[in-house]
């Protein structure tokens, strides 16, 4: 909300939305002011979403191929979503469609510069080549995070690296004790 400062006039998209109702799911439909002023986007129905939320537009998609015109949106939000659409080429394809349809941008993801990968709470391991990774998170359990499908980490120049220089990317670092968690950029294109 500070950072992008929304209006109530302001319609946004949030492009990765789940079906949990665990805490921090969605936390941008349970705390957004004008709820009603949200189209989500999820790969398929989301039931338990659209029960939670009725007053949020739902829509089947794919966020590399958004079913929207262009600046359809004056913000576009993705938390959590980019290291899971595929490779850099498919995370560059989401942060095109991202700025094609929305006015400004604001993309999250883990820094895979931090030590513990959130998504297998191993330590360094996400550091690992894939070869060597992939193995290591079939054997500890964690094989669904095992393909570039389903997990791809990004560093801060991995994420700045998607942006054209056209959209003026800005990257903000969440921090705990003092090393960066969360990785932010806010762009927008002219």
């Amino acid at each position: 909300m500070t950072t992008m400062a929304p209006i109530a006039q302001d319609r946004v998209l949030d492009v990765g939305v789940d079906d949990g109702d665990w805490r921090a799911s969605n936390f941008l439909e349970a705390t957004y002011p004008w709820p009603d002023r949200i189209t989500a986007v999820a790969p398929s129905a989301m039931p338990g979403f659209q029960a939670r939320f009725p007053a949020v537009s739902f829509v089947v998609g794919d966020g590399r191929a958004l079913p929207f015109a262009d600046r359809s949106f004056e913000i576009g939000f993705s938390n959590a979503v980019i290291e899971h659409v595929g490779g850099r080429e498919d995370q560059r394809r989401l942060v095109a469609e991202m700025l094609r349809t929305c006015r400004r941008v604001f993309i999250c993801t883990p820094n895979a510069g931090f030590p513990i990968d959130p998504h297998t709470l191993l330590p360094f391991v996400h550091w690992l080549p894939r070869g060597l990774r992939h193995p290591i998170l079939r054997a500890t359990g964690n094989g669904r995070w095992a393909s570039v499908s389903t997990l791809e980490p990004l560093t801060a120049g991995h994420l700045l690296a998607l942006f054209p220089a056209a959209s003026r990317p800005r990257l903000i670092r969440q921090r705990a004790a003092g090393l960066a968690t969360v990785l932010i950029v806010v762009a927008g294109l002219p």
